[in-house]
């Protein structure tokens, strides 16, 4: 047979082509959701986790006696940088931490903050509040002594967490809140994500309207809207 006469190679026509394209479309449109769903599911059970090995670690920072700024006999809840063991525990009135950091970390995932006093894991960003002089909460300092603002007295039965999305919608859709009584609860306000969490909130938003809305001592929001005005869920 002459080369020139040899059947033309097979290929595939603009219609197969285009069929496809369209089928990569429709699997792309249902598959990529799925993931991203599946991804927010993922960083919120981690989330909730977080908070109840937190809490576990801060009974037990005020439990042991950790800390006691008065000198009373009763231990007070700790800052991430102190359950973490990467600063001197605090060891008098002023916030001064001249006191020797935990030899055995209790929350060792947690070990620093940012300028807000919020720490990063997996999605969520996370802040403790101790109650000052009125109840309000006081926020951890990145660095240096801690804030002389904490009230050792209600220290030791008083503090709260937060943990939301470091970008809503794409990290995790719900705020988590859990305070000394254990019980977490939830809230899905967009408004709650990233840095602009510290400028939407206030640190009572999770507790039930009839306090200071910087207060973090009252009751707390369970199945009813909560001083930020959003409805709080309790987790399951």
């Amino acid at each position: 047979m002459r080369a020139d006469m040899r059947p033309a190679e097979a290929g595939f026509t603009l219609i197969e082509l285009m069929i496809v394209v369209a089928i990569i479309a429709i699997i792309a449109a249902i598959a990529i959701p799925n993931l991203l769903s599946a991804r927010l599911a993922t960083n919120e059970t981690a989330a909730v986790a977080n908070l109840r090995n937190i809490w576990t670690g801060q009974t037990q920072f005020q439990a042991g006696v950790s800390v006691d700024v008065d000198i009373d006999g009763t231990g007070e809840f700790g800052f991430f940088r102190e359950l973490g063991g990467s600063w001197g525990l605090r060891a008098v009135a002023d916030g001064s931490s001249v006191g020797t950091p935990l030899s055995t970390p209790l929350v060792s995932a947690f070990r620093s903050t940012d300028v807000n006093g919020a720490a990063q894991r997996s999605g969520f960003k996370y802040v403790i509040r101790l109650p000052g002089a009125g109840g309000e909460g006081v926020r951890e300092t990145q660095s240096g002594a801690f804030s002389s603002a904490v009230n050792n007295d209600l220290a030791e039965t008083s503090f709260c967490m937060y943990a939301w999305p470091s970008n809503y919608g794409r990290s995790g859709n719900r705020t988590f809140f859990v305070n000394q009584q254990g019980d977490l609860t939830w809230t899905d306000d967009s408004d709650y994500s990233g840095d602009d969490f510290h400028t939407n909130m206030v640190d009572g938003m999770a507790f039930e309207p009839g306090g200071l809305d910087t207060s973090i001592t009252g009751i707390i929001a369970v199945g009813t809207t909560g001083r930020d005005s959003n409805f709080w869920r309790q987790v399951n």
